[in-house]
């Protein structure tokens, strides 16, 4: 979420009053879909920690525990509810099923990959646990990936802001992580757009042929 829509002050003002409930919630709830600024939340609470007023470990294991117990719940959703949805929403922007099928597909192929890493990246940190439930990613797999990347996402956020917040300001290190997300996402899409072109093209020339 961007942060013009809850300021960092606020969320610092949360982290204080609630250490490490905040963090546990922010991003359990951004991870079950909600778009809230869970990554945030793990950034202040990675610098709480680096000025001593919060446990780095305690930290990182609530960001861990949030993040994956979060995406589980994501799972779930999308495996019981989300396709129905999806498709409702499609109708509603006019969109085929048979589009929505080959979405669907693609996203099936890679679905270790964007549960695994998707947490860096814009939006797909929040998406990627439904979408896994709705493609039925099997759960030993997803379960996996997720306990990976909750782990490994975690690490960087807190201590990122525990080591280098006593240096450089807060904001500007928030800024940074916002603009390494959005421009991951920016380098996801044009990936999954040059790989649709490239298929037209195939086929197109297939078709000619």
């Amino acid at each position: 979420m961007n942060l013009e829509l809850i300021s960092l002050e606020t969320i610092q003002a949360i982290a204080h009053q609630y250490g490490y409930w905040a963090i546990f919630c922010g991003i359990l709830l951004e991870n079950m879909g909600i778009p809230i600024p869970g990554e945030t939340v793990t950034l202040v609470g990675g610098f709480l920690a680096g000025s001593d007023e919060l446990n780095y470990w305690y930290v990182l294991g609530v960001a861990i525990a949030g993040a994956t117990l979060g995406d589980n719940f994501g799972y779930w959703i999308g495996y019981y509810g989300g396709w129905p949805f999806l498709l409702r929403i499609g109708k509603l922007l006019r969109a085929p099923e048979s589009q929505l099928l080959n979405v669907r597909e693609r996203f099936t192929e890679n679905a270790g990959k964007a549960v695994l890493l998707g947490r860096f990246v814009a939006l797909l940190r929040i998406l990627a646990g439904p979408l896994a439930g709705i493609v039925r990613m099997p759960y030993w797999h997803f379960l996996l990936c997720n306990l990976i990347g909750a782990a490994t996402w975690a690490s960087v956020m807190v201590s990122l802001t525990y080591f280098l917040g006593r240096l450089i300001p807060l904001p500007a290190i928030v800024g940074w992580i916002a603009q390494f997300t959005v421009l991951a996402l920016i380098i996801v899409l044009a990936w999954i757009g040059a790989l649709w072109w490239l298929e037209a093209r195939q086929r197109t020339t297939a078709t000619g042929e």
